[in-house]
């Protein structure tokens, strides 16, 4: 008989018509995310030691530590902390690497940019360090 394709198709529309939609409206409502979801990054820069671990155990290179040594208590000040999440895998490698517990995985996750510059983000600039270790 003619149609009965036709009349199959509009029953599977219409049981998805009454049936539980699956569609966010994301601006208004934030999704609830699981607590291990991979987000943004916090930084705690009082925490940090300065070692690079992060950075040596990115694959992508995505992670910028400067630092330097003091003279006097021969430990690394931190300078700089930056990551160009352009490149970032949010494999979370560098959270496992960090020895002393300062880089963490936020659920924060809306991080559109217009501009690659808009990608890369300073965590930490030291600029008082850095011109008296110049000197």
């Amino acid at each position: 008989m003619f149609g009965k394709g036709l009349l199959k198709g509009l029953k599977v529309t219409g049981e998805h018509l009454v049936g539980k939609t699956i569609t966010e409206q994301y601006p208004e409502r934030k999704p609830n995310l699981p607590p291990r979801s991979h987000g943004f990054f916090l930084f705690e820069p009082e925490k940090c030691t300065s070692c690079g671990l992060c950075s040596m155990s990115c694959p992508n290179d995505v992670i910028t530590v400067s630092s330097y040594r003091d003279k006097e208590t021969k430990k690394r000040i931190l300078t700089g902390y930056v990551m160009s999440l352009e490149y970032c895998l949010y494999c979370g490698l560098c959270v496992e690497a960090c020895p002393s517990d300062c880089l963490h995985v936020d659920s924060k996750f809306d991080l559109s940019s217009y501009t690659r510059k808009g990608t890369e983000y300073v965590f930490y600039e030291k600029e008082n360090e850095v011109q008296l270790q110049n000197e």
